[in-house]
């Protein structure tokens, strides 16, 4: 499945130039079934991140276009009255899709953003009392502006941050992948297609395999350490939740897996520690005013030891 792995994240390189770590890491996440937060300035081609996995795992795409007047019912659906039929008709909102891409949610107002908590949590949807399963699988795709640029924004509430399985964010292109934009878009060449790779029913298969990935004990116990001290660390006031730590193991097997290996070792856990914990730290008003989750984050790596060695056993 390795081949297939990477014949995905090729097909997404065509359109996303100079990002592999975080084309990596959003494989990783959609591989074991988790929803990302894509956070960058507008017009860095988070959008078309989002739709080019869809497109490449050859799954049903829709998008909410998120502004403060947008009301829960666009987001989930609602339930009126049909003149022509005389009856009440259910109408399902754009959540009845595999792939949800909610751009720019820090737009739109905190009742939209928490109309999404049972959406993402759950894999559900409630109309007028009726609960309707959501298709399988489903991935919501959020992109938000940094609160701190932009006036009209809206923070997102710590719970509805905690169900984010990672946050990842996009910088700005070099100049050389800056360059290749331009001859592509001046100049008029013709746009690379990104080609189906596989299909709902292999990609379930590929979250089953991801799951039999060995975690040895050594492996585990550096793992939990590595969360529990955001918890206790200095500068941090609410640390990493219980669902993070299922996260961590998670999007560690999900690395191991997509580098060809079937055990965890202690660079897997590293590779994803802060993708998967940085937004699920709230920092005491000291040190957010001096400091970042990033450091902090780079701090605790600096002082967890890692096993030696980890092995399939």
């Amino acid at each position: 499945m390795n081949d297939t792995i990477e014949a995905i994240q090729q097909e997404i390189r065509k359109v996303v130039k100079g990002k592999d770590e975080l084309v990596e890491l959003l494989t990783i996440a959609l591989c074991v079934g988790g929803h990302i937060l894509l956070e960058s300035v507008p017009g860095t081609g988070k959008t078309m991140l989002a739709k080019s996995f869809a497109q490449a795992l050859q799954l049903q795409f829709s998008r909410i276009q998120c502004t403060p007047d947008v009301l829960p019912s666009d987001v989930t659906g609602i339930r009126y009255f049909h003149p022509g039929e005389q009856a009440f008709v259910k109408q399902p909102g754009p959540v009845m899709t595999n792939v949800l891409l909610v751009d720019e949610i820090n737009r739109a107002t905190p009742k939209t953003q928490s109309s999404l908590l049972e959406v993402m949590e759950e894999k559900q949807v409630t109309i007028d009392g009726e609960t309707l399963p959501l298709p399988q699988p489903f991935f919501v795709v959020a992109t938000q502006n940094p609160v701190d640029v932009q006036q009209g924004t809206y923070a997102l509430p710590i719970a509805q941050m905690d169900r984010f399985f990672m946050k990842l964010e996009m910088s700005y292109p070099s100049e050389i992948e800056e360059r290749e934009m331009i001859q592509s878009h001046i100049y008029a060449r013709e746009k690379e297609q990104v080609l189906p790779v596989v299909g709902a029913k292999q990609l379930h298969r590929i979250q089953e395999s991801i799951r039999t990935v060995n975690v040895s004990s050594d492996i585990e116990a550096y793992a939990l350490a590595l969360v529990r001290a955001t918890r206790d660390a200095s500068g941090i006031e609410v640390g990493a939740s219980p669902r993070a730590t299922l996260a961590l193991f998670r999007a560690a097997q999900g690395k191991a897996f997509v580098s060809g290996r079937s055990y965890v070792s202690p660079d897997d856990v590293k590779a994803v520690f802060s993708a998967v914990i940085s937004h699920r730290l709230i920092l005491t008003t000291e040190a957010y005013m001096t400091m970042n989750p990033q450091e902090l984050i780079e701090g605790i790596l600096s002082v967890i030891p890692a096993p030696v060695e980890a092995s399939a056993n």
